[in-house]
Protein backbone atom coordinates (compact mmCIF):
# COMPACT_ATOMS: atom_id res chain seq x y z
CA UNK A 1 0.00 0.00 0.00
CA UNK A 2 2.80 2.43 0.85
CA UNK A 3 4.75 1.60 -2.47
CA UNK A 4 1.44 2.44 -4.57
CA UNK A 5 0.83 5.36 -2.92
CA UNK A 6 4.37 6.60 -3.43
CA UNK A 7 4.13 5.45 -6.71
CA UNK A 8 1.35 7.62 -7.14
CA UNK A 9 2.85 10.41 -5.58
CA UNK A 10 6.22 10.54 -7.96
CA UNK A 11 3.32 10.69 -10.99
CA UNK A 12 1.78 12.84 -9.45
CA UNK A 13 5.24 15.09 -8.42
CA UNK A 14 6.02 14.73 -12.40
CA UNK A 15 2.88 16.01 -13.65
CA UNK A 16 3.31 19.41 -11.64
CA UNK A 17 6.64 19.77 -12.56
CA UNK A 18 6.69 19.60 -16.03
CA UNK A 19 3.94 21.08 -17.97
CA UNK A 20 4.56 19.43 -21.34
CA UNK A 21 3.16 16.34 -19.16
CA UNK A 22 0.20 18.69 -18.68
CA UNK A 23 -0.61 19.30 -22.01
CA UNK A 24 0.10 15.85 -23.46
CA UNK A 25 -2.22 14.01 -20.81
CA UNK A 26 -4.82 16.25 -21.57
CA UNK A 27 -4.66 16.15 -25.50
CA UNK A 28 -4.29 12.39 -24.96
CA UNK A 29 -7.88 12.24 -22.66
CA UNK A 30 -9.39 14.31 -25.48
CA UNK A 31 -8.55 11.86 -28.22
CA UNK A 32 -9.52 8.78 -26.39
CA UNK A 33 -12.73 10.62 -25.10
CA UNK A 34 -13.43 11.67 -29.25
CA UNK A 35 -12.66 8.30 -30.59
CA UNK A 36 -15.29 6.54 -28.24
CA UNK A 37 -17.73 9.09 -29.58
CA UNK A 38 -16.80 8.72 -33.09
CA UNK A 39 -15.84 4.99 -32.81
CA UNK A 40 -19.31 3.70 -34.77
CA UNK A 41 -20.44 6.60 -36.59
CA UNK A 42 -18.89 5.08 -40.09
CA UNK A 43 -17.97 1.52 -39.59
CA UNK A 44 -16.72 1.04 -42.94
CA UNK A 45 -14.13 3.89 -43.05
CA UNK A 46 -13.81 3.70 -39.19
CA UNK A 47 -9.83 4.68 -38.95
CA UNK A 48 -10.39 7.74 -41.49
CA UNK A 49 -12.99 8.67 -39.10
CA UNK A 50 -11.27 8.59 -35.87
CA UNK A 51 -8.25 10.86 -38.00
CA UNK A 52 -10.24 13.19 -39.51
CA UNK A 53 -12.12 13.88 -35.84
CA UNK A 54 -8.95 14.00 -33.94
CA UNK A 55 -7.26 16.14 -36.87
CA UNK A 56 -10.00 18.42 -36.59
CA UNK A 57 -9.91 18.91 -32.56
CA UNK A 58 -6.36 19.57 -32.98
CA UNK A 59 -6.77 22.03 -35.29
CA UNK A 60 -8.71 23.97 -33.27
CA UNK A 61 -7.01 23.14 -29.96
CA UNK A 62 -3.57 24.68 -31.71
CA UNK A 63 -5.19 28.16 -33.53
CA UNK A 64 -7.35 28.98 -30.45
CA UNK A 65 -3.87 28.23 -27.88
CA UNK A 66 -1.83 30.72 -30.70
CA UNK A 67 -4.87 33.04 -30.20
CA UNK A 68 -5.35 32.61 -26.39
CA UNK A 69 -1.32 33.18 -25.89
CA UNK A 70 -1.27 36.47 -28.23
CA UNK A 71 -4.00 37.57 -25.44
CA UNK A 72 -2.24 36.46 -22.65
CA UNK A 73 0.37 39.04 -23.36
CA UNK A 74 -2.33 41.43 -23.58
CA UNK A 75 -4.60 40.61 -20.36
CA UNK A 76 -2.11 38.03 -18.62
CA UNK A 77 1.07 39.96 -18.50
CA UNK A 78 0.22 43.79 -18.66
CA UNK A 79 -3.57 43.97 -17.65
CA UNK A 80 -4.64 45.33 -21.02
CA UNK A 81 -8.59 44.32 -21.56
CA UNK A 82 -8.55 44.12 -25.18
CA UNK A 83 -11.66 42.80 -26.86
CA UNK A 84 -10.77 43.55 -30.15
CA UNK A 85 -8.84 40.06 -30.98
CA UNK A 86 -11.44 39.22 -34.02
CA UNK A 87 -10.38 42.50 -35.48
CA UNK A 88 -7.05 42.33 -35.61
CA UNK A 89 -7.39 38.20 -36.59
CA UNK A 90 -9.20 40.14 -39.80
CA UNK A 91 -6.38 43.13 -40.77
CA UNK A 92 -3.75 40.02 -40.50
CA UNK A 93 -5.80 37.63 -43.04
CA UNK A 94 -7.35 40.28 -45.22
CA UNK A 95 -3.95 41.54 -45.83
CA UNK A 96 -2.36 38.29 -46.39
CA UNK A 97 -5.19 37.13 -48.93
CA UNK A 98 -4.89 40.18 -50.74
CA UNK A 99 -0.80 40.43 -50.79
CA UNK A 100 -0.95 36.97 -52.26
CA UNK A 101 -3.45 36.55 -54.55
CA UNK A 102 -3.19 36.47 -58.28
CA UNK A 103 -2.67 39.65 -60.11
CA UNK A 104 -4.42 38.76 -62.89
CA UNK A 105 -7.42 36.09 -60.67
CA UNK A 106 -9.10 33.11 -62.44
CA UNK A 107 -12.63 34.16 -60.90
CA UNK A 108 -14.11 37.48 -62.29
CA UNK A 109 -15.79 38.24 -60.11
CA UNK A 110 -12.94 37.78 -56.90
CA UNK A 111 -10.53 41.06 -56.46
CA UNK A 112 -7.25 41.15 -58.08
CA UNK A 113 -3.79 41.10 -55.49
CA UNK A 114 -0.52 41.93 -55.03
CA UNK A 115 0.96 38.06 -56.15
CA UNK A 116 3.52 38.64 -53.52
CA UNK A 117 5.38 35.36 -52.59
CA UNK A 118 3.41 33.66 -49.10
CA UNK A 119 6.31 34.52 -46.47
CA UNK A 120 5.99 38.03 -47.60
CA UNK A 121 2.05 38.03 -47.42
CA UNK A 122 2.67 36.95 -43.59
CA UNK A 123 5.17 39.88 -42.75
CA UNK A 124 2.55 42.11 -44.39
CA UNK A 125 -0.47 40.91 -42.32
CA UNK A 126 1.72 40.57 -39.39
CA UNK A 127 2.93 44.16 -39.75
CA UNK A 128 -0.19 46.04 -41.06
CA UNK A 129 -1.95 44.32 -37.69
CA UNK A 130 1.12 45.82 -35.13
CA UNK A 131 0.58 49.22 -37.33
CA UNK A 132 -3.42 48.86 -36.22
CA UNK A 133 -2.13 48.17 -33.02
CA UNK A 134 -0.40 51.37 -32.93
CA UNK A 135 -2.70 53.40 -34.26
CA UNK A 136 -5.64 52.18 -31.60
CA UNK A 137 -2.75 52.39 -28.72
CA UNK A 138 -1.99 56.05 -29.10
CA UNK A 139 -5.12 57.42 -27.80
CA UNK A 140 -6.49 54.44 -26.21
CA UNK A 141 -4.12 53.58 -24.03
CA UNK A 142 -4.83 56.88 -21.90
CA UNK A 143 -7.76 55.16 -20.77
CA UNK A 144 -8.64 52.60 -18.27
CA UNK A 145 -9.71 49.23 -18.47
CA UNK A 146 -13.49 48.75 -19.49
CA UNK A 147 -13.17 52.17 -21.01
CA UNK A 148 -10.08 51.00 -23.01
CA UNK A 149 -11.97 47.70 -23.78
CA UNK A 150 -14.84 49.42 -25.87
CA UNK A 151 -12.88 51.29 -27.69
CA UNK A 152 -10.93 47.25 -29.03
CA UNK A 153 -14.53 45.97 -29.67
CA UNK A 154 -15.58 49.35 -31.38
CA UNK A 155 -12.60 49.41 -33.81
CA UNK A 156 -12.80 45.65 -33.89
CA UNK A 157 -16.41 46.23 -35.57
CA UNK A 158 -15.15 49.41 -37.23
CA UNK A 159 -12.78 47.01 -39.13
CA UNK A 160 -15.66 44.16 -39.80
CA UNK A 161 -18.16 45.73 -41.02
CA UNK A 162 -15.59 47.50 -43.73
CA UNK A 163 -14.40 44.65 -44.91
CA UNK A 164 -17.97 43.88 -45.53
CA UNK A 165 -18.62 47.21 -47.67
CA UNK A 166 -18.95 46.86 -50.58
CA UNK A 167 -18.26 50.51 -51.34
CA UNK A 168 -14.93 50.17 -49.88
CA UNK A 169 -14.46 47.03 -52.08
CA UNK A 170 -15.65 48.88 -55.02
CA UNK A 171 -13.33 51.81 -54.15
CA UNK A 172 -10.30 49.87 -53.95
CA UNK A 173 -10.54 47.82 -57.38
CA UNK A 174 -11.25 51.46 -59.31
CA UNK A 175 -8.57 52.98 -57.63
CA UNK A 176 -5.52 50.18 -56.87
CA UNK A 177 -7.00 47.17 -58.73
CA UNK A 178 -7.36 45.48 -55.69
CA UNK A 179 -10.22 44.81 -53.23
CA UNK A 180 -11.88 43.13 -49.99
CA UNK A 181 -14.71 41.29 -51.78
CA UNK A 182 -16.66 42.84 -49.57
CA UNK A 183 -19.47 40.89 -48.37
CA UNK A 184 -18.82 38.03 -50.65
CA UNK A 185 -15.56 37.22 -48.97
CA UNK A 186 -12.66 36.60 -50.55
CA UNK A 187 -10.60 33.58 -51.71
CA UNK A 188 -7.42 32.89 -50.27
CA UNK A 189 -5.26 32.17 -53.30
CA UNK A 190 -2.61 30.33 -52.68
CA UNK A 191 -3.59 29.32 -49.37
CA UNK A 192 -1.19 29.49 -46.23
CA UNK A 193 -1.03 25.55 -46.47
CA UNK A 194 -0.02 24.95 -50.34
CA UNK A 195 3.61 24.78 -49.63
CA UNK A 196 2.86 21.57 -47.34
CA UNK A 197 0.15 20.26 -50.19
CA UNK A 198 3.52 21.05 -52.62
CA UNK A 199 5.48 18.01 -50.42
CA UNK A 200 2.83 15.51 -51.35
CA UNK A 201 1.39 16.81 -54.62
CA UNK A 202 3.89 17.71 -57.43
CA UNK A 203 1.85 21.23 -58.77
CA UNK A 204 -0.12 21.43 -55.31
CA UNK A 205 -2.98 19.48 -56.38
CA UNK A 206 -3.68 15.87 -57.00
CA UNK A 207 -4.24 15.98 -60.63
CA UNK A 208 -0.67 17.55 -61.01
CA UNK A 209 0.93 13.87 -60.02
CA UNK A 210 1.61 12.59 -56.14
CA UNK A 211 5.85 13.29 -55.46
CA UNK A 212 8.18 10.69 -53.59
CA UNK A 213 7.37 11.57 -50.21
CA UNK A 214 3.62 11.81 -50.75
CA UNK A 215 4.07 7.94 -52.57
CA UNK A 216 5.68 6.77 -49.56
CA UNK A 217 3.61 8.23 -47.16
CA UNK A 218 0.23 7.40 -49.04
CA UNK A 219 1.67 4.07 -49.87
CA UNK A 220 1.12 3.05 -45.75
CA UNK A 221 -1.94 5.41 -44.80
CA UNK A 222 -4.39 4.50 -48.37
CA UNK A 223 -5.00 0.54 -46.68
CA UNK A 224 -3.55 0.92 -42.97
CA UNK A 225 -4.91 -1.40 -40.74
CA UNK A 226 -4.59 0.22 -36.99
CA UNK A 227 -5.83 -2.32 -34.28
CA UNK A 228 -7.84 -4.60 -36.58
CA UNK A 229 -9.86 -1.00 -37.87
CA UNK A 230 -9.05 -1.00 -41.72
CA UNK A 231 -9.81 1.60 -44.50
CA UNK A 232 -7.26 3.37 -44.60
CA UNK A 233 -6.97 7.29 -43.92
CA UNK A 234 -7.71 9.57 -46.87
CA UNK A 235 -5.27 11.70 -48.49
CA UNK A 236 -6.71 14.75 -47.88
CA UNK A 237 -7.19 13.81 -44.14
CA UNK A 238 -3.09 12.90 -44.26
CA UNK A 239 -1.99 16.48 -45.76
CA UNK A 240 -4.86 18.54 -43.09
CA UNK A 241 -2.82 16.20 -40.46
CA UNK A 242 0.66 17.89 -41.89
CA UNK A 243 -0.65 21.12 -41.84
CA UNK A 244 -2.10 20.61 -37.93
CA UNK A 245 1.41 19.41 -36.94
CA UNK A 246 2.80 22.35 -39.29
CA UNK A 247 0.53 24.80 -36.63
CA UNK A 248 1.81 22.94 -33.42
CA UNK A 249 5.46 23.96 -34.38
CA UNK A 250 4.05 27.50 -34.35
CA UNK A 251 2.13 26.97 -31.28
CA UNK A 252 5.80 26.25 -29.20
CA UNK A 253 7.26 29.10 -30.73
CA UNK A 254 4.40 31.25 -29.65
CA UNK A 255 5.05 29.82 -26.42
CA UNK A 256 8.51 30.44 -26.44
CA UNK A 257 8.74 33.42 -27.25
CA UNK A 258 6.01 34.76 -24.80
CA UNK A 259 8.46 32.74 -21.87
CA UNK A 260 11.32 34.77 -23.05
CA UNK A 261 9.12 38.07 -22.74
CA UNK A 262 7.80 37.08 -19.06
CA UNK A 263 10.83 35.93 -17.82
CA UNK A 264 13.01 39.29 -19.50
CA UNK A 265 13.34 42.64 -17.67
CA UNK A 266 10.71 44.07 -19.84
CA UNK A 267 8.32 41.33 -18.69
CA UNK A 268 8.84 42.03 -14.80
CA UNK A 269 7.63 45.66 -16.26
CA UNK A 270 4.32 44.17 -17.81
CA UNK A 271 3.28 42.06 -14.48
CA UNK A 272 4.29 45.62 -12.35
CA UNK A 273 2.24 47.35 -14.63
CA UNK A 274 -0.54 44.76 -14.22
CA UNK A 275 -0.73 44.95 -10.42
CA UNK A 276 -0.45 48.47 -10.34
CA UNK A 277 0.79 51.39 -13.19
CA UNK A 278 0.95 54.16 -10.59
CA UNK A 279 4.04 52.56 -9.07
CA UNK A 280 5.41 51.33 -11.89
CA UNK A 281 5.59 55.27 -13.28
CA UNK A 282 6.89 55.97 -10.00
CA UNK A 283 9.65 54.07 -10.01
CA UNK A 284 10.49 55.29 -12.96
CA UNK A 285 9.07 53.46 -16.14
CA UNK A 286 7.30 54.46 -19.28
CA UNK A 287 4.79 53.29 -19.08
CA UNK A 288 2.81 54.31 -21.94
CA UNK A 289 5.76 53.19 -24.14
CA UNK A 290 5.91 49.58 -22.64
CA UNK A 291 1.99 49.54 -23.44
CA UNK A 292 2.28 50.82 -27.01
CA UNK A 293 5.34 47.99 -27.43
CA UNK A 294 3.43 45.12 -25.98
CA UNK A 295 0.24 46.08 -27.51
CA UNK A 296 1.66 46.35 -31.05
CA UNK A 297 3.43 42.80 -30.33
CA UNK A 298 0.33 41.16 -29.58
CA UNK A 299 -1.61 42.52 -32.34
CA UNK A 300 1.34 41.12 -35.07
CA UNK A 301 0.64 37.77 -33.34
CA UNK A 302 -2.94 38.09 -33.27
CA UNK A 303 -2.70 38.91 -37.21
CA UNK A 304 -0.48 35.94 -37.77
CA UNK A 305 -2.96 33.53 -35.90
CA UNK A 306 -5.57 34.86 -38.01
CA UNK A 307 -3.47 34.10 -41.15
CA UNK A 308 -2.51 30.39 -40.18
CA UNK A 309 -6.14 29.84 -38.99
CA UNK A 310 -8.50 31.14 -42.28
CA UNK A 311 -5.87 31.18 -44.27
CA UNK A 312 -5.86 27.63 -44.68
CA UNK A 313 -9.89 27.74 -45.32
CA UNK A 314 -9.96 28.03 -48.89
CA UNK A 315 -11.71 31.55 -48.34
CA UNK A 316 -13.32 33.62 -45.73
CA UNK A 317 -15.29 36.62 -45.22
CA UNK A 318 -16.23 38.89 -42.10
CA UNK A 319 -19.32 37.66 -41.00
CA UNK A 320 -19.28 34.83 -39.45
CA UNK A 321 -15.43 34.27 -39.23
CA UNK A 322 -14.47 37.43 -37.63
CA UNK A 323 -17.84 37.96 -35.32
CA UNK A 324 -16.75 39.62 -31.52
CA UNK A 325 -17.98 36.17 -30.15
CA UNK A 326 -14.76 34.91 -31.97
CA UNK A 327 -13.40 37.52 -28.98
CA UNK A 328 -15.13 35.86 -26.07
CA UNK A 329 -14.59 32.22 -27.09
CA UNK A 330 -10.64 33.13 -27.16
CA UNK A 331 -11.08 34.75 -23.69
CA UNK A 332 -13.13 32.08 -22.01
CA UNK A 333 -10.35 29.82 -23.48
CA UNK A 334 -8.03 32.47 -21.27
CA UNK A 335 -10.48 32.20 -18.59
CA UNK A 336 -9.80 28.44 -18.05
CA UNK A 337 -6.83 28.06 -18.56
CA UNK A 338 -5.39 30.72 -16.12
CA UNK A 339 -4.65 34.48 -17.22
CA UNK A 340 -0.94 35.44 -16.77
CA UNK A 341 0.14 31.30 -17.20
CA UNK A 342 1.81 30.12 -21.29
CA UNK A 343 0.82 26.63 -20.12
CA UNK A 344 -2.40 27.38 -18.82
CA UNK A 345 -3.32 29.05 -22.27
CA UNK A 346 -2.64 26.33 -24.01
CA UNK A 347 -4.78 23.67 -21.51
CA UNK A 348 -7.40 26.09 -21.69
CA UNK A 349 -7.65 26.03 -25.38
CA UNK A 350 -7.18 22.53 -25.20
CA UNK A 351 -10.20 22.00 -23.10
CA UNK A 352 -12.60 24.73 -24.76
CA UNK A 353 -11.70 23.47 -28.09
CA UNK A 354 -12.34 19.64 -27.48
CA UNK A 355 -14.79 19.81 -24.49
CA UNK A 356 -16.73 22.84 -24.83
CA UNK A 357 -16.54 23.22 -28.53
CA UNK A 358 -17.01 20.23 -30.60
CA UNK A 359 -17.37 17.45 -27.58
CA UNK A 360 -21.27 18.59 -27.46
CA UNK A 361 -21.81 18.33 -31.09
CA UNK A 362 -19.72 15.14 -31.24
CA UNK A 363 -21.66 13.59 -28.53
CA UNK A 364 -25.30 14.59 -29.51
CA UNK A 365 -24.11 11.94 -32.40
CA UNK A 366 -23.13 9.54 -30.61
CA UNK A 367 -26.25 9.26 -28.16
CA UNK A 368 -28.07 9.46 -31.14
CA UNK A 369 -27.06 6.36 -32.29
CA UNK A 370 -28.04 4.62 -28.87
CA UNK A 371 -31.71 5.45 -29.52
CA UNK A 372 -34.06 4.49 -32.68
CA UNK A 373 -37.08 6.75 -33.79
CA UNK A 374 -39.21 6.16 -36.53
CA UNK A 375 -40.11 9.92 -36.91
CA UNK A 376 -38.22 13.05 -35.56
CA UNK A 377 -40.90 15.03 -33.19
CA UNK A 378 -40.68 18.89 -35.07
CA UNK A 379 -41.63 20.66 -31.59
CA UNK A 380 -40.92 20.57 -28.05
CA UNK A 381 -44.18 19.47 -27.49
CA UNK A 382 -44.58 16.65 -29.75
CA UNK A 383 -40.88 15.65 -27.83
CA UNK A 384 -42.33 15.90 -24.55
CA UNK A 385 -45.77 14.08 -25.45
CA UNK A 386 -43.59 10.80 -26.40
CA UNK A 387 -41.95 11.39 -23.50
CA UNK A 388 -44.66 11.02 -20.97
CA UNK A 389 -46.24 8.03 -23.14
CA UNK A 390 -43.09 6.48 -22.56
CA UNK A 391 -41.50 7.21 -25.93
CA UNK A 392 -38.18 7.92 -24.77
CA UNK A 393 -36.52 7.26 -28.19
CA UNK A 394 -38.63 10.61 -29.19
CA UNK A 395 -37.40 12.77 -26.50
CA UNK A 396 -33.93 11.73 -27.09
CA UNK A 397 -33.81 12.17 -30.83
CA UNK A 398 -35.28 15.98 -31.04
CA UNK A 399 -32.66 17.05 -27.89
CA UNK A 400 -29.62 15.71 -29.95
CA UNK A 401 -30.55 16.01 -33.18
CA UNK A 402 -30.57 19.27 -34.30
CA UNK A 403 -30.97 21.43 -30.36
CA UNK A 404 -27.54 20.45 -29.50
CA UNK A 405 -26.00 23.25 -30.16
CA UNK A 406 -28.22 24.95 -27.81
CA UNK A 407 -26.99 22.60 -24.84
CA UNK A 408 -23.57 23.39 -26.05
CA UNK A 409 -23.85 27.20 -24.60
CA UNK A 410 -25.33 25.90 -21.62
CA UNK A 411 -22.78 23.76 -20.78
CA UNK A 412 -20.25 26.84 -21.60
CA UNK A 413 -22.19 28.90 -19.29
CA UNK A 414 -22.31 26.04 -16.61
CA UNK A 415 -18.70 25.51 -16.95
CA UNK A 416 -18.36 29.49 -16.46
CA UNK A 417 -19.83 29.92 -13.70
CA UNK A 418 -18.44 26.87 -11.11
CA UNK A 419 -15.09 28.16 -12.78
CA UNK A 420 -15.46 31.38 -11.34
CA UNK A 421 -16.95 29.63 -8.03
CA UNK A 422 -14.12 27.37 -7.61
CA UNK A 423 -11.16 28.79 -9.16
CA UNK A 424 -11.64 32.08 -10.25
CA UNK A 425 -7.74 31.87 -11.11
CA UNK A 426 -8.67 29.10 -13.34
CA UNK A 427 -5.96 25.85 -13.72
CA UNK A 428 -2.99 27.07 -13.55
CA UNK A 429 -3.43 31.09 -13.18
CA UNK A 430 -0.40 32.71 -12.01
CA UNK A 431 -0.89 36.49 -11.37
CA UNK A 432 1.20 36.35 -8.22
CA UNK A 433 4.99 36.37 -8.94
CA UNK A 434 7.87 37.15 -7.08
CA UNK A 435 9.21 40.33 -8.13
CA UNK A 436 13.02 38.66 -8.16
CA UNK A 437 14.48 36.68 -11.35
CA UNK A 438 15.86 34.38 -8.44
CA UNK A 439 14.80 32.48 -5.16
CA UNK A 440 15.84 35.19 -2.54
CA UNK A 441 14.88 32.93 0.37
CA UNK A 442 18.08 30.71 -1.07
CA UNK A 443 21.18 32.86 0.32
CA UNK A 444 24.45 30.99 0.08
CA UNK A 445 26.94 30.67 3.00
CA UNK A 446 29.01 34.00 2.80
CA UNK A 447 32.86 32.95 2.94
CA UNK A 448 34.45 36.35 2.70
CA UNK A 449 34.33 37.55 6.43
CA UNK A 450 31.19 38.57 8.50
CA UNK A 451 30.22 41.86 6.86
CA UNK A 452 32.31 41.98 3.24
CA UNK A 453 30.72 43.72 0.51
CA UNK A 454 31.20 40.73 -1.15
CA UNK A 455 29.42 38.15 0.38
CA UNK A 456 26.58 40.76 -0.03
CA UNK A 457 26.98 40.93 -3.34
CA UNK A 458 26.87 37.11 -3.90
CA UNK A 459 23.95 36.91 -1.73
CA UNK A 460 21.76 39.37 -3.83
CA UNK A 461 22.72 38.73 -7.22
CA UNK A 462 20.45 38.01 -10.32
CA UNK A 463 18.95 39.90 -13.01
CA UNK A 464 17.94 43.88 -12.34
CA UNK A 465 15.59 45.99 -14.95
CA UNK A 466 18.11 47.91 -16.19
Amino acid sequence: MTESASATDRVRQVVADHDAVKVALLLLGTYVLFTILVWNQNPDARLNAIANTLRLVTFFAAVYALLVLALNLHWGYTGLFNIGVAGFMAVGAYTYAIATRPVDPAISTQPAGLGLPIPVGVVLGMAVASVLGLLAALPALRLRADYFAIVTLGLSEIVRLSLQSSALDGFLRETFGIGTGGGAGIRVDPGIDEPLRALFYAGGSRADGVTPLGEAVFGITDDLALLGVGGGIRQSVVINWAYVLFLAVFVLAFYWVLSRIGKSPFGRVLKAIREDELVANALGKNVNLVKIKVFMIGCALMGLGGILWQGSQGSFSPTPQFLPVITFYIFVAMMIGGSGSNTGSVLGAIVFAGLLFEAPRRFGAFVRQQFSADANPATVIDAVGGLLSGNVDTFVVYITETRIAALQFVLLGVVLVLLMQRRPEGLLGHRIEEAAAVDLSVRPERTGGTGGSGGAAAADGGETDE
